[in-house]
C-alpha cells in the first residue's frame, strides 16, 4: 500500500452512504484482544513485542489476504500521522514504541492494530448508521482469528485486557455524529449529560482526550464487563435515534425561527472556504460544519456531502503535506490549506473520489 495513493481516494465510511448519513458519519466496533502466552503490552519486551507482532501478521494474512499490513514502527512521524487522521490507527498507537503495526481493507473500513494497548485492536466501521452490519463483520474477523491465535480468556471474566474496562467483551461500539444544530442552539451540554447518566462517553473526532472539531462527536459505550455484545449494540442502537431526533428538530427550528441568519452563516462559511488564501485547520472544520449543514437543509445546492466529508480529512496537517509533497510549518500549512480548498471547490458541483 502507497500511502501517498491514499490522498487521491477516501475510506468507504466517508461515502456520504446509509442510514441516516446526514447526521451519522459513520458507525464503528472496535474488540480489544491479547494473546495468552505474552506480557501485555505495556510490560512486554521489545522482543515479545517482534513475536506478538510476528503472530498476529502471520494470522492476518491467512485470514483475509486483502488486508495490507503496514510496519508503523518503521513509518516516518508525517506517515503515522497522516494513518491517525484517517481514522485507521489511534495516537496511542501512533506514540508507542517498539515493534507495532496495522493491517488494512482495501476501502479502509477494517483496520487491524498490533501492539497497541492491546496486543490486537480489530476495527470495522462503514457509513450511516449500520451497527449490526459492522457487527456481523468484526465478529467474523475476531472468530477467525480466534483459530489461529490463542487469546487470553477468563471463563467468568471473559476477554483480558491491559485496560480493566475493557474486560469482559472488549467491545467498544460507537457512531460518530455530526450535531452543529444542537451546538448552536446550545442543548448539547443538555444531550451529554443525558448520556453520561446512562454510562456512554462522549468524545471528539479523534476519540479520547480529543476536542469535537466541526460539531462531530463519538458517542460509545464505557462498560464491557457483564454485558454481551448484542446488549451492548441493543443499547447504543437505541439511544442514536434519539439523539438524531434532537438534531433533526434543533435543524427545524433553526430553520424556522432563524432562516435568514442561518442561510447567511451558511453562505459566508461557503464563501470564506471557496476565496479564503490561508485558513486554519480549526477554522475550516468550523466552516465545513455548517457548510455541511447547509447542504442538508436545502440551503447549497452546488456541492455534494462525500465531498464535504473528505475535506474534513484531507484538509488536516498531515493529508496537506502528503499532498504538497513536502514539510510544510504551519504558517505554510495555512496558505496551502486555503488553495485546496479554492481548488476543490472553484468549479460547482462536486464529487468525492
Amino acid at each position: 500500500m502507497n500511502l501517498d495513493d491514499l490522498t487521491r481516494t477516501s475510506g468507504e465510511w466517508l461515502r456520504g452512504t446509509g442510514s441516516e448519513s446526514d447526521i451519522v458519519m459513520c458507525s464503528r466496533i472496535r474488540l480489544a484482544r491479547n494473546l495468552a502466552t505474552y506480557p501485555f503490552t505495556n510490560r512486554a519486551s521489545r522482543g515479545d513485542k517482534a513475536e506478538i507482532e510476528r503472530e498476529v501478521r502471520t494470522a492476518i494474512a491467512r485470514v483475509d489476504p486483502q488486508l495490507h499490513y503496514l510496519d508503523v514502527h518503521v513509518l516516518n512521524p508525517l506517515d503515522r500521522q497522516f494513518l491517525v487522521e484517517r481514522q485507521l490507527i489511534s495516537r496511542e498507537l501512533m506514540t508507542a514504541e517498539g515493534p507495532r503495526g496495522v493491517a488494512i481493507g482495501p476501502e479502509e473500513n477494517v483496520s487491524i492494530m498490533v501492539n497497541e494497548e492491546d496486543h490486537l485492536r480489530l476495527q470495522v466501521m462503514h457509513s450511516g448508521l449500520s451497527l449490526h452490519e459492522v457487527w456481523e463483520r468484526i465478529n467474523q474477523l475476531d472468530d477467525a482469528l480466534e483459530e489461529s491465535l490463542d487469546f487470553a480468556f477468563h471463563s467468568q471474566l471473559g476477554y483480558l485486557t491491559a485496560c480493566p474496562t475493557n474486560v469482559g467483551t472488549g467491545i467498544r461500539v460507537g457512531v460518530m455524529l455530526h450535531l452543529p444544530a444542537l451546538v448552536q442552539s446550545r442543548e448539547i451540554e443538555k444531550v451529554f449529560r443525558a448520556l453520561h447518566k446512562i454510562n456512554l462517553a462522549v468524545r471528539g473526532l479523534y476519540g479520547e482526550g480529543t476536542q469535537a472539531f466541526g460539531d462531530f462527536y463519538q458517542i460509545s459505550n464505557q462498560q464491557t464487563l457483564g454485558k454481551s455484545e448484542a446488549e451492548t449494540i441493543r443499547t447504543i442502537n437505541d439511544i442514536i435515534p434519539q439523539v438524531i431526533e434532537y438534531e433533526r428538530r434543533a435543524r427545524k427550528e433553526l430553520l424556522e425561527n432563524r432562516r435568514q441568519n442561518l442561510h447567511d452563516q451558511v453562505s459566508r462559511a461557503y464563501g470564506v472556504l471557496k476565496t479564503a488564501h490561508q485558513i486554519s485547520s480549526e477554522e475550516t472544520m468550523h466552516l465545513l460544519s455548517s457548510v455541511r449543514m447547509g447542504i442538508n437543509l436545502g440551503l447549497i445546492d452546488d456541492l455534494e456531502i462525500p465531498t464535504v466529508n473528505e475535506l474534513f480529512i484531507h484538509t488536516q496537517p498531515a493529508h496537506l503535506q502528503k499532498i504538497q509533497g513536502r514539510h510544510l510549518e504551519v504558517d505554510d500549512r495555512n496558505v496551502a490549506r486555503a488553495q485546496y480548498l479554492r481548488s476543490r471547490l472553484a468549479n460547482g458541483r462536486h464529487q468525492a473520489n
